[in-house]
This record gives structure tokens, sequence and C-alpha cells, in this order.
């Protein structure tokens, strides 16, 4: 079996784990202030590592809950970087925005990356040097020109009620500079969309490997451009995100950087 045909296969199945208890109820537990893991989170993601595990054991997981850590001493090995539900706080409230995001990243760069919104059956899947699909069809990002025409989407980490000075003035900025922002909830959906075409561009701080390493792989394959906020080459390292059609990508820099600069 292929990397991405695990990955495929297993999103699914974790997907139809949330279902599951999203028809019956679960239990909720706080990791912190805004920072929710229920039940649903973790069978989701010991089937997940458990799959993973049982075809390719001499591979490094990362995944959101059980941990792990990915280490640039290793860029040669392979990671699967792992968000089992993405989007907890939504699926917690019974809203349904939240997905299973499996990326797999080899010498430090992404090579597969799959995102499956459960409430939608919509499977987005991309593999390196094959672009990008959702439920088997290829996807593309937009192609709004100008950030004045765009429709973006962005989120809060979750100490955003310390620190709502500091991410307040971008989300002023570009709804000031655009047709409008949304917020969805879940940075892989976030992400997806982009990929698709539904949302022009995305920028969200505090974010983890397991947040962006399927979307990455996603956007580009798709025919987007991801980097950092300040511009310079995203990795699954980074903690802020950038991302876009391409189009309008320096002008959504050129917006964040007038912030910076002020």
């Amino acid at each position: 079996m292929t990397i991405i045909d695990l990955a495929i296969r297993t999103a699914r199945e974790a997907g139809e784990i949330l279902r599951d208890y999203a028809a019956r109820g679960f239990q909720i537990e706080s990791k912190g202030r805004n920072n929710l893991v229920t039940e649903a989170d973790l069978a989701s993601e010991r089937h997940i590592t458990a799959a993973i595990r049982g075809t390719f054991p001499a591979h490094h997981i990362l995944a959101e809950e059980s941990g792990g850590t990915l280490h640039s001493d290793l860029a040669d090995d392979y990671y699967w970087i792992v968000d089992p539900l993405d989007g907890t706080t939504n699926f917690a409230h019974g809203f349904p925005c939240y997905a299973v995001s499996i990326g797999v990243e080899h010498k430090g760069r992404p090579v597969v990356g799959v995102i499956y919104d459960p409430s939608r059956d919509e499977l987005y899947a991309a593999e390196s040097g094959s672009g990008a699909t959702r439920n088997g069809q290829p996807i593309q990002v937009s192609t709004i020109g100008s950030l004045d025409k765009s429709l973006l989407v962005s989120g809060f980490p979750y100490d955003v009620r310390e620190r709502m000075d500091q991410y307040m003035p971008a989300w002023c900025e570009f709804l000031r500079h655009s047709q409008g922002v949304r917020r969805l909830g879940s940075a892989a959906i976030d992400m997806a969309c982009v990929a698709s075409g539904q949302m022009d561009g995305f920028w969200e701080q505090g974010l983890h490997a397991w947040d962006t390493a399927a979307g990455w792989i996603l956007i580009e394959e798709a025919g987007g451009r991801v980097t950092k906020l300040d511009g310079s080459s995203f990795d699954n390292f980074s903690a802020s995100l950038l991302c876009s059609n391409g189009l309008i990508h320096d002008e959504m820099l050129a917006v964040l950087r007038r912030l910076t600069a002020s």
C-alpha cells in the first residue's frame, strides 16, 4: 500500500469514528483555556496511529494528542503529522465544521496531504507532483487577482483573550481591504478552501505542524502559495502562516508589513 492510499483510507475511517461519536455523544475535557479535547479526538488518533505503525513501522509520527517531536536532525526520515480532529470546539458544540488532517513529510518537505471533512463527506488529497483533488476530482486555487475582490479566512490562537490587541489589527485591515473575512474554526478546512478556490487567502498565528502539514502541500499542488507571515519560506516548525491563490499574496504581505512597521 502506498503512503497516499493509506492516508486516504485512514482519514475516511477516522472520519467515520468522528461521525459515530457526533451521533451518540462523548465526554469533553479541557487542555487549557479555550482548548478542548474529546473522546472522539483520542479514538480517531488511536486508529490513525495504529494504521500507520501497522503499515510503515519505521516511519515517525507527530500527533496532536499523543505528542511526538518533529526533529530537524531527522529530516531524511518520513514523518506522519496528524490532527485527528481539527476543529474540536466546533465538534464539541455540534457545529459541523471539523476535519481529519494527515500530512506526510520527507526530507523537510511535504509529500502527501489528506484532509477529510466528515460532515460533508469531502476528501481533499495531494501528492507531490501529482496535483490536488477533492473526492477524486482535480481542484485549483481561485483566479481572483486583487485583494479588494477577495474572500479571506482566518482564525485565532488559543491565547486570543490574552493577546487580542495583537491579533485584531490584521482582521481590521483585511476587512477593510477585502470583500469579507470568515472564521470557520478549523485551519485544515480553511486551507482546503483556499486549495479548492472557495477562499482566496488565509492567514493565522500560533499554529502547529498538525494544523498545517496536509494543507501546505494541498495548496501548493493546487497552484497556490504558502509562506510565513513575513513572506519567508514556510516549514512545519513555523507558527505563522500565510497562504493564498498566489495572485493576491503580495498584497496580503503588504498589509501585514504595514502593520509590523506601524
